[in-house]
């Protein structure tokens, strides 16, 4: 029998995050990392983070960004910095060498991963479907009451 759910747009949307996820996972795992782990490095690339600063980036609460950080630290993927000027109550994390590798591999891994999910889709298509997706991300956060997500620069979707 199937969910009277079924025919809605949020179980599609569901039904294809499980799938990506699922497929990201799979991808990830060559590399050593699991879901989520990914984002941290992505973060630290650029440049050496806080907890808390990697927490709001990350969406997550200080203890699961911290949980996070020590399964890297583990890998020697990440170290953990005293800030600049001595202040012993603020920690940064920042990549390893290793770690900075892991990072460029995980770019690897998404480009790979976004050319297979939107196979099939031409520019005009994709271009809509991220469109439509953040104007449902702005409801549902409008929804919640909490904080507008980080603004991000989509000057690339111009160009596709």
């Amino acid at each position: 029998m199937k969910s009277p759910y079924s025919k809605t747009v949020g179980y599609e949307l569901v039904h294809a995050a499980r799938l990506h996820r699922a497929r990201a996972a799979q991808l990830l795992s060559e590399l050593g990392l699991f879901p989520g782990q990914e984002q941290v490095l992505t973060l630290l690339a650029d440049e050496d983070r806080t907890m808390g600063d990697l927490a709001i980036h990350l969406r997550v609460r200080p203890p699961t960004a911290s949980k996070t950080v020590a399964r890297l630290a583990a890998q020697s993927l990440v170290e953990r910095r005293s800030a600049p000027g001595g202040d012993g109550r603020v920690v940064r994390v920042g990549l390893t060498d290793e770690g900075r590798r892991r990072a460029a591999a995980v770019e690897e891994v998404w480009a790979r991963l976004e050319g297979e999910m939107v196979e099939g889709l031409d520019g005009k298509d994709r271009k809509r479907l991220k469109k439509l997706l953040r104007k449902m991300g702005r409801t549902l956060g409008g929804q919640l009451g909490g904080a507008p997500a980080p603004a991000e620069d989509h000057a690339e979707d111009a160009d596709e």
